[in-house]
């Protein structure tokens, strides 16, 4: 495999992050009490395993095969318009433990933050094989904050906020669709 020296170093760099990130994920499902959490944060961290050994397979040459994967998660009960938001508490400054709620906000903005990586980092790599390994990385990132994202509404601690009906409808028809150019169909001969 010959490398551009930006995109070992990329590569390099995302493999390092999934290393922190499954120890960070360990710490976390051993502190936290809710077992849904825990088990979310368990499976988020042997999806992380198993994307870390696909990326040092790949970059020591032992014929990885990547093709894009769709993750697939299993979220219930989505309600984006609850409005059961928790109260939440003020920092502790010398505290012993993590809340739930901080570990989830924690990984959730860690997945958040390697979707995002994972994108641009494919964005530079011209290998097609380490090109996909950063996509892959920023599809299951994304889906792996999005199943945060669903305990922490479920729990009340991340409820997004709504426009009234009036300005919902207003921002949905701001934007109109194009008046098509019609094709010619006939073709004429110009000589």
């Amino acid at each position: 495999m010959n490398l551009a020296a930006h995109e070992l170093l990329e590569t390099q760099e995302a493999l390092r992050t999934k290393a922190a990130e499954i120890e960070q994920h360990g710490l976390f499902a051993n502190q936290c009490r809710d077992q849904r959490l825990k088990g979310i944060l368990a499976k988020h961290q042997q999806q992380m395993i198993t994307a870390y050994q696909q990326g040092v397979n790949l970059m020591q040459g032992r014929g990885a095969q990547l093709t894009h994967q769709t993750p697939n998660f299993y979220t219930q009960n989505v309600n984006p318009n609850a409005h059961h938001q928790v109260s939440m508490s003020a920092p502790m400054m010398n505290t012993q433990t993590l809340s739930d709620q901080t570990m989830a906000t924690l990984a959730l903005n860690t997945h958040k933050s390697g979707s995002v990586m994972g994108m641009q980092w494919a964005n530079e790599c011209v290998d097609p094989q380490i090109r996909m390994y950063h996509v892959n990385g920023a599809n299951l990132c994304q889906e792996m904050a999005y199943e945060i994202w669903t305990w922490m509404n479920q729990n009340g601690y991340y409820q997004p906020q709504n426009f009234n009906n009036a300005q919902t409808t207003q921002m949905m028809n701001m934007f109109q669709p194009m008046d098509m150019p019609r094709q010619n169909t006939n073709t004429q001969n110009l000589m």
